[in-house]
């Protein structure tokens, strides 16, 4: 993303500089070539709002994605520590009931 706003920025940047050399060498009246130059950027002032606001959308809807795709991972983490904690405690059940029989083997004794 980064190098994408980069680039973004250095053709705003070289387009802007464009536009306002080719005016200035422009031969025409100071306050045309002034009122051009307002114009122009303020033309640039507003690509570069639109590019500022789709680059936020991209990055929301990249967040947006990543959180559902970390939502789920944690989902299937917890979902498979309950299945594993079912077998510990499965096992477990198990050896409480042999130490048990064992124990009351020994008490007859």
């Amino acid at each position: 993303m980064g190098k994408d706003s980069s680039t973004l920025l250095g053709i705003l940047a070289g387009t802007a500089i464009g536009a306002t050399l080719g005016i200035l060498f422009a031969p025409d009246k100071g306050s045309k070539t002034r009122q051009r130059i307002a114009d122009e950027a303020q033309s640039a002032k507003e690509r570069m709002h639109e590019s500022a606001v789709q680059m936020r959308d991209k990055v929301a809807d990249t967040v947006s994605s990543k959180k559902e795709t970390l939502d789920e991972q944690v989902e299937a983490i917890v979902s498979d520590m309950s299945h594993k904690t079912e077998d510990v405690i499965t096992t477990l059940e198990k050896k409480l009931a042999d130490l048990k029989a064992k124990n009351k083997k020994y008490q007859k004794s």
